[in-house]
């Protein structure tokens, strides 16, 4: 059975909450939030958020992102992005990410849509420019032990797709 997409709803909240298996995980999908990822930090991310969507496979929900910034006509952030343990490796990231892109040319109008990606995130970092993002700036941040990691920002801009 092929993906599909539809926007969240309350009942997806718990099963998204157990994508992260571990604290570094959990710091790429969403740094702010505290491992294991609660319902209640989940819920309060979507409502700050716009388009909070997820894939389903056979009828599972398998992967979930939002945009965190959304101008009509300016830029569409994505985050929050993460696929399940057992649907990884199957496209399904690269599925959701083109949704998201399309939701932000589509519906928002954006003129680019963009992306940040730590760099032990090798998933992401490999996927990204797969579907057309290119880095534009890297900033120090720290991890949740305070070691030092690098967000690399990628932009996807509308005539490139």
């Amino acid at each position: 059975m092929s993906p599909s997409h539809r926007p969240v709803a309350e009942k997806d909240i718990q099963i998204i909450c157990g994508f992260p298996q571990s604290e570094d995980e959990l710091f790429f999908l969403f740094p702010k939030a505290d491992f294991p990822l609660a319902p209640s930090q989940l819920q309060d991310a979507i409502a700050q958020r716009s388009d909070s969507t997820v894939v389903e496979l056979d009828g599972e929900v398998v992967a979930f992102a939002n945009f965190y910034r959304w101008e009509v006509g300016g830029c569409c952030s994505i985050g929050n992005v993460i696929v399940s343990t057992a649907a990884r490796g199957r496209g399904l990231g690269r599925y959701l990410i083109e949704q998201m892109i399309d939701l932000a040319f589509s519906k928002h109008k954006a003129a680019e849509v963009t992306v940040s990606c730590f760099n032990q995130n090798v998933a992401g970092l490999l996927l990204y420019p797969k579907l057309g993002f290119q880095p534009y700036a890297v900033e120090e941040r720290k991890d949740k032990k305070g070691n030092r990691v690098a967000l690399i920002h990628m932009r996807l801009l509308r005539n490139a797709t």
